[in-house]
């Protein structure tokens, strides 16, 4: 069994965690493939390793056509065709060559955002419509995170010191308290523990993010991955937040830790003692003995003990 463990010290947001997926071993033809599987146009993703405050990670990013702006959230009453609403999107990723279990994870996670933003905002889930390209960018992390968990084959996720700034953030809508409100709803009737830190002075977590912290996570602030550390990787955020912006990922393999190695040479185990006051008749029985038994050979050698004591040294 798989464990990911995620230190979210600084956050999380799709971005985040997809750069760490990647820094992890998570292999860019292979995604990229799966991500086409969409049959979506107008992106281009990028994985670049860098480092941050010494430390070497990825950044990961999605590059829009035209290098048009990124989601800045959901609209009322879309009055662009190309909107996005989220049943829009679920068919989308139904109507997709992807596995079932891709699939599911990637609409569960869209429908914990877009049911957040109706609360939050006091519409139906089909007023909430996502800005055509933020809808797109969005579509990427989120099925990418989705991809990148089968990739790896994980199977159990355990999210530790889960922090959020303080403050207030400008969105799309206006300024909005920090956690956002998609955020914090998205947090109610859970045992999700999010730190502060008073530090900060942005949004930390993102919707996206704490969709993903929602159905990916098992665990929380929890020292209980078991196995073999298979690899550790970074994933880096956008935001000039004053100290190290990353996600930290580790990846636990417990079968790695219960190997069974299969050998084809021939090995021989030679077992000796030294006896002390046996007589010949009972040292022949005992090499008889040890050969019926399967032994390849036995014998028994006089030698000298300590204080000069003679003895018999028996091997077989």
């Amino acid at each position: 069994m798989k464990t990911l463990v995620l230190d979210a010290f600084s956050g999380i947001s799709g971005d985040m965690f997809l750069g760490a997926m990647f820094d992890l071993g998570l292999e860019r033809d292979e995604f990229e493939k799966q991500l086409s599987k969409l049959k979506v146009a107008g992106y281009r993703i990028t994985v670049q390793r860098t480092a941050r405050s010494s430390i070497t990670g990825t950044d990961f990013d999605v590059v829009l056509e035209g290098n048009a702006p990124k989601d800045q959230g959901f609209s009322e009453h879309e009055h662009h065709h190309h909107g996005r609403n989220f049943m829009m999107i679920r068919h989308l990723i139904s109507k997709s060559d992807l596995k079932e279990t891709i699939k599911k994870r990637s609409i569960d996670m869209f429908e914990q955002i877009a049911r957040a933003e109706a609360k939050v905002h006091g519409k139906e889930l089909a007023d909430i419509h996502f800005h055509e390209v933020g809808a797109l960018d969005s579509i990427v992390d989120i099925v990418g995170a989705a991809i990148a968990v089968e990739m790896l084959h994980i199977d159990r996720c355990v999210i530790n010191n889960l922090a959020d700034g303080v403050g207030t953030i400008k969105i799309a809508h206006g300024i909005v308290p920090v956690p956002v409100p998609a955020v914090l709803q998205m947090q109610l009737n859970t045992a999700i523990p999010i730190q502060k830190r008073f530090d900060v002075h942005t949004e930390l977590i993102t919707p996206t993010g704490m969709a993903l912290v929602k159905c990916l996570g098992n665990e929380f602030n929890s020292s209980t991955a078991t196995g073999v550390l298979e690899n550790t990787g970074y994933g880096f955020g956008k935001r000039d937040t004053g100290s190290l912006n990353a996600l930290r990922a580790s990846l636990y393999n417990s079968k790695l830790s219960q190997q069974e190695i299969a050998k084809t040479d021939d090995h021989v185990l030679c077992l000796e003692t030294n006896l002390d006051d046996a007589t010949g008749q009972q040292l022949a029985a005992a090499i008889k003995g040890a050969l019926e038994l399967g032994a390849k050979d036995a014998w028994a050698e006089p030698i000298i003990m300590k204080k000069g004591r003679p003895a018999i040294n028996y091997v077989y």
